[in-house]
């Protein structure tokens, strides 16, 4: 594929994700700085990059690496102790630099640190998207649907940016909370590779793989609780019993909505990988064809069955319903 055209899916995705974010942000600092900060995301990425392969290098020259990154235990250490540990430090060193400088002149509010995190994440995720559409180890819809994975790994940390800058007065509990966030994002990013690395493992391993998607889910809603708080905005609720088996049932319903809904993705995501070294043609002979209707129906009603469960949790627990309905009787 042509390198310009490999360059243009690499950072259209991510700058419409950006524009997305942009638009939904009151008072949002200019274009231009959101770009300058999405390239430094980039830039980022290529540190991480580096940082990385002298790592590997190091480990290699003092342990038998290549042999140790083929048992799923050599793995597991090498993504909590070496990727995840730099490419969450690259991107939150590359989101602090510009805030301490910018914060001389101007004051920054909370949702426009929180979209500084969101320009320097998309920029590591187009660097990242470059790089495994160059080296051919991915699909492009595979890495356009994974644009947003970046997001997600930094929501706890640049959420605690944003309350830490944000506001006039600071103080030290916020700023050790910088910290912890970032060892969450951490071992989420760990978390997230692992599982999807799981899949080159025979099983029982493969079959961690199905909390993949699952887990990403959850992760997205809460990037999006994150964001709706610091714009002010009510919290998407669904757990508000008030008895604590209401609330167990509730909490089994969320379970079974992101296992049902992230893995109705993941089927069609292995569908797709199914079909597509397939000629086109091929896709309408009965046999392909049929299977290919049954296995998209099953998706479908996979992924109407957790919205189905999600607006019964959200009608659950509007305002009123469990003191209208749970404890009390009406007057005949």
């Amino acid at each position: 594929m042509d390198n310009l055209l490999l360059v243009l899916w690499a950072v259209i995705p991510p700058l419409l994700f950006l524009w997305f974010y942009y638009r939904r942000t009151p008072a949002a600092p200019p274009v231009l700085n959101l770009l300058i900060l999405f390239i430094i995301g980039a830039i980022s990425g290529f540190v991480a990059l580096g940082l990385e392969f002298a790592l590997e290098n190091t480990a290699s020259w003092l342990l038998n690496w290549q042999q140790i990154q083929r048992h799923f235990s050599g793995m597991i250490f090498r993504q909590i102790l070496a990727i995840a540990p730099i490419e969450e430090g690259c991107k939150l060193v590359a989101v602090i630099l510009p805030i301490c400088y910018l914060q001389r002149q101007y004051y920054l509010r909370c949702t426009t640190v929180f979209l500084f995190t969101i320009a320097v994440a998309l920029g590591f995720a187009a660097e990242e998207t470059w790089i495994y559409l160059f080296n051919g180890t991915s699909s492009i819809l595979e890495r356009t649907i994974g644009t947003p994975v970046h997001l997600m790994f930094s929501a706890p940390w640049g959420y605690a940016l944003a309350v830490y800058f944000g506001t006039k007065t600071r103080c030290d509990r916020d700023r050790n909370l910088i910290f912890t966030a970032w060892l969450n994002s951490v071992f989420f990013h760990a978390l997230v590779n692992i599982l999807s690395i799981a899949g080159r493992f025979p099983q029982p391993l493969y079959l961690l793989t199905y909390g993949l998607f699952p887990l990403l889910l959850w992760m997205f809603w809460r990037w999006e609780k994150l964001l709706r708080k610091l714009q002010g905005k009510s919290p998407l609720v669904l757990i508000g019993g008030h008895r604590s088996s209401v609330r167990n049932w509730q909490k089994g319903l969320v379970l079974l909505m992101f296992l049902l809904g992230g893995n109705s993705i993941f089927r069609f995501l292995i569908l797709y990988r199914k079909i597509s070294p397939l000629r086109w043609e091929l896709w309408f002979e009965p046999a392909i064809f049929w299977f290919i209707i049954r296995d998209i129906a099953l998706n479908l009603c996979l992924g109407v069955l957790a919205w189905l469960i999600y607006q019964y949790l959200r009608n659950l627990v509007r305002p009123g319903y469990f003191f209208n309905n749970q404890y009390f009787v009406r007057k005949s």
